[in-house]
């Protein structure tokens, strides 16, 4: 969505151009793109290993993609301004061992999810403001965050570890349960996601995130709060993070200083390969969820056809390479139709 300063229609309410058509027609076809992929790759391995699509097998699938889910659902809203979070991993692995020394002095769960949140919303709170107001670039600042995190975590955590033994038995189970082959993490996830795309396509604060990453100058102009938008998707990133930290401990019930560790690349990857463009305004959370999907289940369906699991990091990272290709390929079409257009219109003129 472009959005210029001689536009007296609001932002939430302008028409889409022919020219934003086409960029949606064309993200729409990249996430069935990745869906079709998706299925190829579990019809292959079914056929190939029998039992890969038992119950606990499609739960496994789905428990293993809900963390990243969730985590990629608010680095998506990140990129789609033209940012970038690299602290999330960080920021997950300081909210589990937060989560769980809370709930080793007899905490209630409940409070100890909120507990996870609420630190990630401090840290996000904190990306936020030096990347709006301080006007840093978010690659510097999310960098620093990420070790100055760390750093904090280590310190905290030293060389304790704290494992399902020390935790509520109702918690675990919560993270391990669920409605037949559905993990309860999974419907969080679902919820999140669902909840996220809703508003960026029904409330104007969630459209102008795509102007905004169109273009932040034009997006200014046109009376668009920037710094408050870009403050308010790193605080929620940093809430999502926080609460994947909480689900992460849930589901292995294991945490210590090196939980999170290297995370943010994978967060990174699963949003650009589900076509959330980084060069912002474009792409969509149920994109960066199958982005997410297709990464951790190849960790899965490696192993069932007897590969080594060593050729998951070289997948991932083709896969990564091939999708930012698709987006330069898809950019420059784009333009070149965009450009037709205007001189098409022209020529009518």
């Amino acid at each position: 969505m472009t959005v210029t300063a001689t536009d007296p229609t609001p932002v939430s309410e302008a028409p889409k151009s022919s020219g934003t058509r086409l960029v949606d027609r064309v993200l729409r076809m990249r996430e069935l793109a990745i869906l079709a992929v998706f299925l190829v790759m579990i019809v292959i391995t079914q056929l190939g290993n029998s039992e890969f699509l038992s119950e606990q097998g499609i739960k496994d699938l789905l428990l293993n993609a809900t963390i990243l889910v969730i985590v990629a659902t608010g680095q998506s809203l990140v990129v789609m301004t033209r940012n970038v979070d690299l602290s999330v991993g960080s920021t997950l692995g300081i909210s589990a061992f937060a989560t769980g020394t809370y709930l080793q002095g007899g905490g209630n769960p409940l409070v100890a999810v909120l507990l996870a949140v609420l630190t990630g919303v401090g840290f996000g709170l904190l990306n936020g403001l030096l990347v709006s107001l301080g006007q840093v670039p978010a690659l510097v600042v999310t960098l620093g965050t990420l070790y100055i995190i760390r750093g904090i975590d280590s310190i905290w955590v030293g060389s304790r570890q704290i494992t399902a033994a020390d935790l509520p038995g109702g918690f675990v189970g919560f993270g391990s349960g669920g409605v037949s082959a559905v993990p309860w993490l999974a419907l969080i996830a679902l919820a999140v996601l669902v909840a996220t795309a809703y508003y960026l396509e029904h409330f104007g604060g969630g459209r102008e995130l795509y102007a905004l990453g169109s273009d932040p100058e034009a997006a200014r102009l046109a009376g668009i709060p920037v710094r408050k938008r870009i403050l308010a998707v790193y605080t929620f990133c940093g809430a999502l993070a926080g609460l994947a930290g909480a689900l992460y401990l849930a589901r292995f019930g294991n945490v210590d200083s090196g939980t999170g560790n290297g995370y943010e690349l994978t967060v990174v990857s699963a949003v650009v390969v589900g076509g959330v463009v980084f060069t912002g305004g474009s792409g969509s959370v149920y994109g960066a969820a199958l982005g997410a999907l297709l990464l951790t289940s190849v960790n899965s369906v490696l192993p069932a056809l007897g590969v080594s699991s060593v050729w998951v990091l070289a997948i991932n990272g083709v896969l990564l390479i091939l999708a930012i290709a698709v987006d330069r390929i898809v950019a420059l079409r784009v333009a070149r139709t965009l450009e037709k257009l205007k001189k098409r219109s022209a020529r009518r003129g």
